[in-house]
């Protein structure tokens, strides 16, 4: 279990993490303003979020990112 922050960036953007501030969040897609917080557990679904993906890019990268619902984590770490 996680209690993941969800702050908003631009363009429907949002931005999973840990950092309640939301610190370590990509750049390019700030300002980051907070949304909610959420808790995620592995085996239990959240609506409109990819647990299992988002608590993976958390453990891996610090921050989990999406557009649209469509994963663009890769785009802000490579």
């Amino acid at each position: 279990m996680a209690t993941v922050h969800v702050l908003r960036g631009q363009d429907r953007v949002f931005g999973f993490t840990l950092d309640e501030q939301g610190t370590n969040l990509p750049q390019q897609y700030g300002p980051w303003t907070t949304f909610k917080a959420i808790e995620l557990h592995h085996d239990e679904p959240y609506q409109g979020v990819d647990v299992s993906v988002c608590l993976d890019d958390i453990s891996k990268h610090g921050f989990h990112s999406t557009a649209a619902h469509q994963r663009i984590t890769h785009l802000a770490v490579a």
